[in-house]
């Protein structure tokens, strides 16, 4: 088994003017989906991120606040999931909420360094 990052890219749901409604209905989905996920043993952690933060490149450690001119899209956040392969981390994706809204499911391979 391996580990997979889900990395969520989609709109902001504040600047898309949902409703308090749609936004409980929103939420209600990705409850859903954790919850499936963690009864197949899948998930391992995973959180929300806030639309906003701060970037740091260069030699001169420029810091620069988001969101940020090089991203088209919001990455809103990501699961951590233990899974046999790229195909099993493809099948669990198939779940996410957003997909409605445009969003995308980026899936990352963990490399686990030997210590």
């Amino acid at each position: 088994m391996k580990d997979f990052m889900m990395i969520f890219l989609g709109a902001d749901y504040g600047a898309l003017g949902l409703s308090p409604e749609q936004m409980q209905e929103r939420m209600g989905k990705w409850f859903a989906w954790n919850v499936k996920m963690r009864e197949q043993g899948v998930v391992k952690h995973g959180d929300a991120l806030h639309p906003g933060g701060k970037r740091i490149s260069g030699e001169n450690r420029t810091v620069t606040d988001g969101p940020f001119v090089e991203s088209k899209e919001l990455i809103g956040g990501f699961y951590i999931i233990t899974v046999a392969d790229y195909d099993a981390a493809i099948e669990v994706a198939q779940d996410f909420p957003d997909y409605d809204l445009g969003g995308t499911v980026e899936i990352r391979e963990v490399i686990v360094f030997d210590n």
